[in-house]
């Protein structure tokens, strides 16, 4: 099963700051803004990714996960699979 390869846990840095800080994802949706715990900038996501943890985690977000492990070469927002 796919799902239970799947990691829900990412480190996001802000790239302001450096403050790192473990997150869950969301597994039903891209998350396009988080809002810096310290500095409380509001990141978003680099051009060509389609959420903030696939531009500032340690871990893509599931739907890119998900691709990967599938062979997919895209995932839920039109991007290309890091």
């Amino acid at each position: 099963m796919l799902n239970s390869q799947i990691n829900l846990k990412s480190e996001i840095t802000c790239p302001h700051c450096h403050t790192k800080k473990i997150e869950i994802m969301p597994t039903d949706a891209c998350q396009w803004f988080y809002e810096c715990t310290h500095c409380y900038a509001l990141l978003k996501p680099l051009e060509g990714d389609c959420c903030v943890f696939c531009s500032y985690g340690t871990v893509p977000c599931p739907p890119v996960q998900e691709a990967k492990l599938s062979g997919k070469t895209s995932c839920c927002c039109q991007c290309e699979s890091k």
